[in-house]
Order: C-alpha cells, then structure tokens, then sequence
C-alpha cells in the first residue's frame, strides 16, 4: 500500500528514501556565498511545499464538487461537451502526476531497476482502482456481497492514472539524453527531451486519426427490465461522430473491454435527450434515443491516450523546476506555453472540436493542462516565494495524504463501513441513520 500511496502523494525518489531538498530540487550543490548556503541549511527539509498545495487543493475540489454537484450543477461534470470546475480535477491529478515524476527521475541510479518499480507500482494502483471502482465497494443500500466478475468495470480513474504513470516514469527513465552540455540554455533544455515531445505528439496523432477517422458501425446491447433482458440497437454507421451514441472511443472500449464491463451510469444520460431533470439525472422523456441506456466508460482506452498526454506535459513542468534555478525564470518557462495550451484550445473548442471530458478531447486536454499549468505558477509563487505555509497548512496536508483521502471519500469506503454496524437487523444500519433514507 505504501508504494501506491508514494505514487499520489508525490514521493520524489523511487530508487531511495531521501526526501528532495529545496536545495536538491534547484540544482543545489557547488560553492556560492554565505548567504546561499545558510539558505540551503534552513530549507535542507523541506519539500517543495506548493506541490503538496496544489495536490491538496485539487483533492478539496474533488470532494466539494462530488457533494455538491447534486445541488449546483454549474459546477458538476458536463452532461457532454462543454467544460465545468468538476471537469479541471482529473486532468490537474494527471498534471501534478507528471510534475512529480520529473522530480522522481531525476537522477535514476539503474534505469532497468527503476523500470521495474514503476510498472510494479502501475499494477498495484491498477489493482487498487478495480477493488475501489470494479463494484466490488459500489454498493451503498445494496446489501448483497461482492461483484460478478462478468460484469466488473475494468477501468476508471486509478487505472488511468497507473497509465499515464507508468508511460510517463518510462519517458523519463529512457527518453532523455544525459549530455551534461545541456543543461544549461532553454534550446537544450527543450533538446534534451525531444524523444518525449515525439511520444506526446504521436500520441495525440493517434488519437485523433481513430477519433476522426474510424468507422463505427451499427451496435447493439442488452439492459435487464424486470428479470428478463432487452436488447436496444442504436444505428451508426458513421466516421467521426463525436456524439454520445456513435463516437470511435465508445466502440473501441465495447470491442475490447466488453460492454457489461464499463460503466453503467454514463455522464450523457443527464443530457436533455435522456433526462426529464437535465443537468441533472432523471427519468427518461417519452422519446428518448435507446443510447440514453447504454453504458460507456469516461475512463475509456482511447480517452486515456490524451490522458497520458496531460502527464507528460506536466512532466515538462517538472522538469524546469529540476533545470531552472530563478524563480522568475520558472514562472515564466510555465506560463509562457500553459498560456498558449489555453488559447490553442479555445482556438480548437471554437473551430469546432468542443470540450468534452468523455473523450478527453484534444481541446479539452490543452485548456485543462494549460489551466493546471497556470495554477502551478500562481501557488508557486504564493507558497514557495511569498512563504504562505499557513494560510495553506490544510491544503499541504491533503496533498500528502491524497490517496489516503481519495480512497475514503471518493470510493464509498466509509458509508460502507458504517453501513456495516446495524440494530437487530441489516437495513437499520448506521448510515441509513445518519442521512434519513
């Protein structure tokens, strides 16, 4: 367990405990005045402490908007396309993510053993999600035992994040040049990581030819209604819808993930096609479409692939903390192109590819990213310059304990829990009590 939560938490080094220094983080090390190296002893303990923030505040957006999107649903995700405050947490945890491996990477004492610690560390947070997120734990007011495994969800946000994580550490162990002349000017800087931007623009050129460019041929699949199975068909026959019925995304996850196992309340069924209650979850109009039943995974495969792209950006902006030494050089080496993600996808929303975090589309990925990066700067400068530790003790604090946090509040662990103390019989349990249904 400690592993997985080293991954969220933002443990810097996989290959040892020491912990990065302010020192060790800006390059310490080397002669420099009096003054410099009474600095370094005063913040030889402490990490970079606006990471934490930042991971602490995404955690605090995260459980505000699970709680209250119900109640606001300017703030809850978007049925489809479009873009919400709900919309910028998993990006920013994917962001963050990719900043932390920049740090953890660094300097890798044996690229073959740290190649194995991190698809380890992959497997045990893919595992973790399928425990959390399969069904297994997803049973509130349901007090029937454990999950058919013909019907478990095979994704979801831990096992994208293990994803992401394990091509990104794999970028860092392996793409990147080790010349010691480069690590002074901004062009080699940019030169010393050439073989990532290649992964990432690949990537992205994958993702949109079979977004755009794949045929999705009439589907069919099956709901139960009253003990006996329904079949729907829902007619396609189309290359590049990006709708929610016929998009490339959904066919490729029913092709090999198998459709009993995605996820079987789909964020498009509060669209106004399929809810009388829109933005919000309702009954069915009388003339609803059949997808309006359908599954579909938000966590897909191909949606992940731009997901991977978010961290690999955000282990760019790890890597001019590691390389970039002035402040004013590290905040403006981030919000020079998290300036240009953000217009680049405003630019591509209006041309017409819209923001859709189901899709995780390209014009989503870059404000998202963009967004996150600007982010970075601003609590950078507010905790690590400025010093404003305490007004954000409690955000620090939820970034070094995310997953922990996740786990319980995101997962149903502690409604399940209470739900398992009861009086005399299992329907008068604790949690039944406590919120009055």
């Amino acid at each position: 367990m400690k592993t997985m939560y080293e991954l969220i938490k933002g443990e810097d080094n996989p290959n040892s405990r020491k912990t990065y220094t302010v020192k060790d983080i800006e390059g310490g090390g080397g002669g420099g005045d009096a003054s410099t190296a009474s600095t370094s002893k005063k913040h030889q303990s402490q990490r970079l402490a606006s990471l934490d923030v930042f991971r602490g505040v995404t955690v605090a957006t995260m459980i505000f908007v699970d709680h209250a999107g119900g109640l606001f649903p300017v703030i809850n995700h978007s049925p489809w396309n479009g873009i919400t405050l709900a919309d910028f947490v998993f990006p920013f945890f994917l962001f963050i993510v990719g900043v932390s491996l920049a740090l953890a990477y660094k300097k890798p004492e044996l690229r073959c053993t740290a190649t194995k610690k991190s698809i380890l560390r992959a497997m045990k947070l893919s595992l973790l999600g399928l425990l959390l997120q399969g069904g297994y734990l997803h049973r509130v007011f349901d007090l029937s035992y454990g999950v058919d495994l013909t019907k478990i969800r095979l994704m979801g946000i831990l096992q994208r994040i293990a994803i992401a994580y394990l091509v990104s550490a794999l970028c860092e162990i392996w793409l990147k040049s080790n010349e010691e002349d480069m690590e002074n000017s901004r062009a080699s800087h940019l030169l010393r990581y050439r073989f990532q931007w290649i992964v990432a623009f690949t990537l992205s050129t994958i993702y949109l030819i079979l977004l755009y460019y794949l045929y999705v041929p009439d589907w069919e699949f099956q709901i139960n209604e009253k003990g006996s199975l329904k079949t729907f068909k829902v007619n396609c026959g189309v290359r590049g819808d990006t709708g929610p019925a016929c998009n490339a995304a959904g066919m490729i996850d029913r092709r090999l993930l198998g459709i009993p196992h995605l996820y079987s309340k789909p964020v498009y069924a509060r669209t106004e096609q399929c809810s009388i209650n829109s933005p919000d979850y309702g009954p069915l109009p009388s003339n609803a479409p059949s997808w309006c039943q359908a599954p579909f995974d938000p966590e897909g495969l191909l949606s992940s692939v731009m997901g991977i792209v978010s961290c690999l950006i955000g282990l760019h902006f790890g890597h001019i903390i590691v390389h970039f030494r002035e402040h004013k050089e590290r905040v403006l080496n981030w919000m020079i192109p998290a300036s240009i993600l953000v217009v680049f996808g405003f630019m591509l929303n209006l041309s017409g590819m819209h923001f859709n975090k189901a899709l995780y589309s390209l014009s989503y990925m870059c404000v998202t990213t963009g967004v996150a990066g600007i982010f970075l700067a601003g609590t950078y400068m507010l905790v690590d310059v400025y010093g404003w530790r305490r007004p954000t003790m409690v955000m620090e604090l939820l970034g070094k304990h995310a997953l922990l946090i996740f786990i319980l509040a995101a997962s149903n662990v502690v409604p399940i829990f209470l739900q398992g103390f009861y009086w005399k019989k299992p329907e008068n349990n604790i949690l039944r009590l406590i919120i009055g249904s």
